[in-house]
């Protein structure tokens, strides 16, 4: 049965704000901006949007709802939750438990560089570079083994080091002084990009529907980008949104909370793009321009500011807070997982945690420069690119195929149990006729994902 004496969080504010900052992370305000830039700005929006509800917002209820009935982990919940035979549950249960490991060992290289760039702008002269300068700096970052093993491990002793410090004092705590100084540095950065000559292009561009960008992209590929990056965006299916749900009460209904966590998940996205669309249009740089938007683009735009200093450190901050929230609520997961099922003590698991990540992050952190002659999949491809697919092409859409069959089938959980429990507490209650949709629907419209996502990387 599951454990009463399960640590809680403080708060409600604290469980909505670590859970968003576990969605909201570099997929809202690196990946999201490119790609609605490259898939034709306010119609992208629109469908994103759509499918934000119709696939990540079910889909979150039941990981939540998996999370606080069981009182554990994904990997956890297969063994408490089932009625007969769990080991057979609690198999693909670990594998996709495993994918927030595997996330962790390039999403935490990726967060060192946010890291690298603020420091550069605050203590460097990487704001006096010009647009060749900034091309070349990116590369030499990447380039650099020690720059990239340095801020990797500043990122992972400092995200364990939080979850170390217990889930109220140090979770919860930093979870909301970080979220808190995320939204008012977004704020600050939207007032600046709204005032810039040729902002409301940007605008226009972002939020004024286009078909004819539309048919130069093709309907299709939009449709399947949209509900891509609405499905990716909430860390969905690896078990890291269960963990949130494990130290939550049952006060408040779970379609309540989730379309809290998904608004504000949202709120930043869109944010983003005002901060980004203004800036770009405003000194002529090509919004579908890719991943390098934000590390060759942005800073351009910054060192033709006045004080561009100040605008690249702040941005760059930004985005490193908006990571670094990904980093706790993941690590908590790991966290959890070695509390619950090796008995480790939460100081124990956290020095574990340190040392597991830090090694099997290198390959990431070196791929770029003493190990990039390796190429996992072929042609350029880096240790990045291979654990990028791997959880998002198929740990991520395989993992919410799993969560759907395990809250529909009695020989698991079952919709009646998974039922009650979405709809205990105050708030808005999930319809009965949803029923039919989330075990129909929902899953067939994930596995169409995969297959498209398969077949697109493979036979392009």
């Amino acid at each position: 049965m599951p454990d009463n004496k399960r640590e809680s969080l403080g708060s409600r504010l604290g469980f909505i704000l670590l859970t968003a900052g576990c969605a909201i992370g570099l997929g809202n305000i690196w990946r999201f901006p490119y790609v609605t830039g490259k898939y034709g700005g306010a119609c992208f929006v629109a469908f994103y949007l759509f499918f934000l509800v119709a696939m990540g917002l079910p889909l979150m209820i039941m990981e939540l709802a998996i999370g606080r009935s069981s009182k554990r982990t994904l990997f956890g919940a297969a063994k408490v939750l089932t009625h007969s035979r769990p080991e057979r549950w609690q198999i693909p249960a670990g594998i996709f438990c495993a994918g927030s490991a595997v996330l962790m060992i390039f999403y935490t290289t990726v967060t060192g560089w946010m890291l690298c760039y603020t420091f550069d702008y605050l203590f460097t002269g990487i704001s006096t570079l010009n647009t060749e300068e900034i091309g070349q700096h990116f590369g030499a970052v990447v380039a650099s083994p020690w720059k990239n093993v340095l801020f990797m491990l500043i990122t992972v002793v400092a995200g364990s080091a939080v979850c170390g410090a217990g889930l109220k004092n140090g979770v919860e705590r930093v979870t909301k002084f970080l979220m808190g100084g995320l939204f008012v540095l977004l704020l600050v950065l939207c007032c600046r990009a709204l005032f810039l000559p040729g902002a409301k292009e940007g605008l226009k561009f972002y939020l004024m529907p286009s078909m004819n960008a539309v048919r130069e992209t093709g309907l299709s590929e939009v449709v399947v980008a949209a509900m891509g990056q609405a499905f990716f965006t909430l860390s969905l299916g690896v078990g890291a949104i269960t963990i949130c749900g494990s130290y939550i009460r049952r006060e408040h209904s779970l379609l309540k909370e989730s379309l809290i966590i998904i608004s504000l998940d949202t709120a930043v996205a869109v944010l983003a793009g005002i901060v980004i669309f203004p800036a770009c249009k405003s000194y002529g740089i090509d919004v579908s321009s890719g991943p390098s938007l934000v590390f060759v683009s942005l800073p351009d735009i910054f060192n033709h500011m006045a004080w561009p200093r100040l605008w690249g450190a702040l941005f760059f901050l930004f985005m490193s807070a908006a990571a670094f929230t990904t980093v706790v609520a993941v690590f908590e997961n790991l966290i959890a997982f070695m509390i619950d099922e090796l008995h480790y003590s939460r100081t124990k698991a956290a020095l574990a945690n340190t040392v597991v990540i830090f090694i099997f992050s290198l390959p990431c952190a070196l791929g770029f420069n003493l190990l990039s002659g390796i190429h996992p999949l072929g042609g350029n491809s880096t240790f990045l690119d291979l654990e990028d697919y791997i959880v998002s092409d198929i740990l991520l859409p395989l993992g919410s195929v799993f969560i759907v069959i395990f809250c529909g089938l009695p020989a698991a959980w079952g919709w009646k149990r998974f039922f009650a429990e979405a709809n205990m507490g105050e708030g808005m209650k999930l319809p009965v006729w949803t029923r039919y949709y989330i075990f129909s629907l929902l899953p067939l419209a994930i596995a169409a994902l995969f297959v498209i996502g398969t077949i697109k990387r493979w036979w392009p």
